[in-house]
Formats: structure tokens, sequence, C-alpha cells
């Protein structure tokens, strides 16, 4: 019995498929819609807002793939807050990731169902109803199992790369300098809040995490797939975003679908429809890495008593969250249909979604730096980070209110539940002293289950690293 206990579960994907879902995490739809977004607030002086979201990607990504091989578990940055910060901090962690999801999954299925409408027509109906299919879908491909979301989303990575090379090299010989000027007609302070706007298109560093236990060999697999996507993604990101503006000059802004355009330009007017299908290719590789990853986080916060237990099916490697996904999948289609019906676009959910991934970049760079080893290259990369994510926790202004809801909705769910199991959970002949026994399972990252959690009555913090 104890030998079945004592080796873990071992994890499916490999280090290409990892790669692939990390870029379809991290490029996905900001690449499809965010260029025109973006340049809209600061014109061509959005290329430095790409720039430097680029520059801040590579140690940001470091620092998480350092985190994820030395503590691979399906709870990601809410693992590393409560191994360095307490419960507490591990509930705000994971409740502001989750519920970044539904918010996040509407922007990118407006996304994609944009470029549908304008392929075919129909308008906001078309949008709407492209935008269903695609979370019908997504939520479908996860239910099969964590086995089918990696094929897919190799599939995925392949054909969303050709497109959008196929994109820029053919539509570059219509580039013109004089797109490029003014550079800054909204002034250079525009940057900052183009910035913001675009940590969207870089949100999903953090997501794979939550993975980490499946891949076969998570202390090698992870670094080198994070090291290929950040190459992968600040190329095509730097390539596409200049190919917008360089080559549709002012009518970037103005446009729904300004990798229709592109296309169009390259390929001829008959290449909307092909822009359509890449835009729903980014739009379901995007989604299916965020499914996965939250549905495997909610699974994790369920086992960890952060949300109700009902959740906690489908914590351990190899297992299918599928309550966990139902219920994300759910939030996400109340929150297609509540956008639709008032119709304020992507923009305001995009930026509620980027709110909570800069709360959740903050906490987990600061869980980096305490828990990595000192003069490791992850804590150096985690340093590196630090200063740019508090320049955007100030630029994200008032979208922090979102992800301060969360926090006192999560740190009250967290005393209700503390309050309800108290009781039952120390045995009857013992007091606060004893510890709780639990079986010896093993989390997905492979550690023992018991040893891991608190002591119900305790402090209330996890080991410290």
């Amino acid at each position: 019995m104890q030998n079945e206990t004592i080796s873990p579960p071992r994890g499916r994907l490999t280090a290409v498929q990892g790669t692939a879902l990390y870029v379809g995490a991290v490029l996905g739809t900001g690449v499809i819609a965010l260029p025109a977004l973006a340049a809209e607030v600061a014109g061509p002086a959005s290329l430095l807002a790409w720039l430097g979201l680029v520059v801040l990607s590579a140690p940001l990504a470091a620092a998480f793939a350092a985190l994820g091989a030395r503590h691979p578990d399906a709870g990601g940055v809410s693992t590393y807050a409560r191994l360095a910060f307490g419960e507490r901090t591990a509930a705000v962690v994971g409740w502001c990731f989750y519920l970044a999801i539904p918010p996040g999954a509407t922007a990118a299925a407006l996304f994609g169902g944009s470029y549908v409408a304008a392929a075919v027509g129909g308008g906001t109906v078309t949008t709407a109803v492209t935008g269903g299919a695609l979370m019908a879908t997504v939520t479908v491909i996860n239910m099969a199992g964590l086995r089918m979301t990696g094929r897919l989303q190799s599939v995925l990575f392949g054909l969303l790369v050709t497109l959008l090379t196929a994109a820029v090299v053919l539509s570059l010989p219509h580039a013109k300098a004089e797109n490029l000027e003014p550079f800054a007609p909204h002034g250079w302070t525009a940057v900052g809040p183009a910035a913001v706007l675009l940590v969207f298109s870089f949100a999903g560093w953090e997501a794979i995490t939550h993975m980490a236990g499946e891949f076969r060999d998570p202390a090698r697999d992870l670094p080198r797939a994070t090291a290929f996507a950040v190459v992968i993604v600040g190329v095509l990101y730097l390539a596409v975003a200049f190919a917008v503006i360089a080559v549709l000059g002012g009518g970037a802004a103005r446009s729904d679908a300004p990798l229709g355009d592109l296309m169009a330009r390259g390929l001829g007017g008959g290449a909307r429809p092909l822009a359509a299908l890449a835009a729903v290719l980014l739009t379901l590789g995007t989604m299916n890495a965020y499914y996965a990853s939250a549905a495997k986080l909610g699974a994790a916060l369920g086992r960890d008593g952060v949300l109700p237990r009902w959740f906690a099916h489908g914590s351990l490697a190899g297992e299918t969250p599928r309550r966990s996904l139902g219920f994300i999948s759910a939030l996400a289609m109340l929150a297609l249909l509540a956008v639709t019906v008032t119709g304020v676009g992507a923009r305001p959910v995009v930026l509620l979604s980027t709110g909570s991934f800069v709360a959740v970049y903050a906490i987990g760079v600061a869980a980096a730096i305490r828990l990595l080893p000192r003069r490791s290259a992850g804590r150096a990369a985690a340093w590196a980070a630090l200063a740019a994510v508090a320049l955007l926790l100030a630029l994200s202004g008032v979208y922090l209110i979102w992800p301060l809801l969360v926090t006192g909705a999560a740190l009250l769910s967290l005393r209700l539940h503390r309050n309800r199991r108290r009781p039952a959970a120390l045995p009857d002949t013992g007091a606060d002293r004893v510890q709780v026994a639990e079986p010896c399972s093993t989390t997905a990252g492979g550690a023992v289950r018991g040893a891991a959690r608190p002591v119900p009555g305790g402090a209330g913090k996890g080991p410290q690293a």
C-alpha cells in the first residue's frame, strides 16, 4: 500500500507540447485584435509598449518556469503563494487567476467572432454566436482529457505560426514609412495606457505553471518550453504589430479585424476568409490553454480548501477536472451573454482580466524571490521582473478594483470554510496540538498531500522553502 503512494502520477506533456501550450496561451487572440486597440490609444508609439512587454516577458517567464520546475503542482501561482506567504495569500491568488478566465475568455471569443463577422457578415449576432461556439468547442475538447488538449494545441501551434508568418511576409512590401508619422500623435504618456491594455496579450506565462505536474519531466521540459515560447512569441508579436501599423497606417486604429486587413493587402480581398480561419485557430489555442490550466487550478483550490471540496475532483496529474471546467465554462458563457446584451464591447473585459493578471504577477514574482535559491537564475529573473510589474500595477488604475473585490470574496470564503471544517477535522480524542492524519496520496507535483496542507486551527501557513 505504501509503495503505491511513494511514486507520484507521471505527466504526459512533452517540451514540444508545452511550447505549443505556452505559445497558444500567450500569443493567442491578442495578436488578432490588440495591435489595433493599442494603435488607437498611442498611435505608432504603441510599438514601444509592445517592445517593453516583450522585454518584460523574458524574466517574468523565467521566474515562473523556475517555480514550476521546482514546485510542480496544479495550484500553480496559488501553490507558490502558499509556500511563500501562507494560506490567505494563496486563496487571493487562486481566486484572482480563476476569476480572470471568464472575462478573458469572453474577450478572446469576441475577437475571434469579429473576424468571422467581417468575413461572412451578420455583425453582432455572428460575433456572439461564433464566440459561444468557440467556448463550447474548447469545453468539449478539455472534457476529453489533457492528452487530447496537448495534441490539439500542437496542431494549432503549427497552423497559427504559419498563417501569421505568411500575413507579415506578404504584406510588408506594402509598408510605408509615412505611416509611422507622427510617431506619438497622442503624446508619449499614451504609451503607458497602451502597455496596460497589451498586458492581456502577454498574460499566460503563469498559466502553464498550473500544468507543471503534467509534464513528463517538469525540471527539464518546463524551462525548455518557456525559452522556446519566449522567442517565438516575442518575434511574432513585434512583427505583426509593426506590419499592422506600417501597412495599414491610420486605418489600423479603426479596424475590427486588423490581421484580416493585413492579409487582404498581401493576398487580395479574398484573404478575409483565411484571416477568419486564422482568428478562429488562434482563439481556440488561447482558450484551450486557459481552460485547461484554470480547470486544474480550480481542482487544486478545491483540494486545498480554498474552494468547496466539490471542485477537488481531477486535481491529480493525469485526471480531468471536469467539475471545475464546467464551472469556468458556465461563467464564461454568462459573461459573453452580458457583454452581448449590454453592447459594451471587448475592451472593458480585457482590462478587467488584465487587472487580475497584474495582481497575480505581483504576488507570483514576490513568491519567486522568497522561494527560489539565492544566486539562482530564476531568482535573478524575478528581481528583474519586479520593477516592471510594480509599474504595471500603478498604471492599471481603476481596473484594480476587480481584483480587490475578488480578494475580499476569497478571504471571506476562506474564513467561512475554516469555520465549517474545524470541528469535523479534529480527531475525537485529540486537541488542536494533534496533527490531522490524512491518506498518503500525492498532489499533481508529487508532494505528499497530508504533509503539504496546514493543520486546521493552526497558523495557516504552508511549509517554507
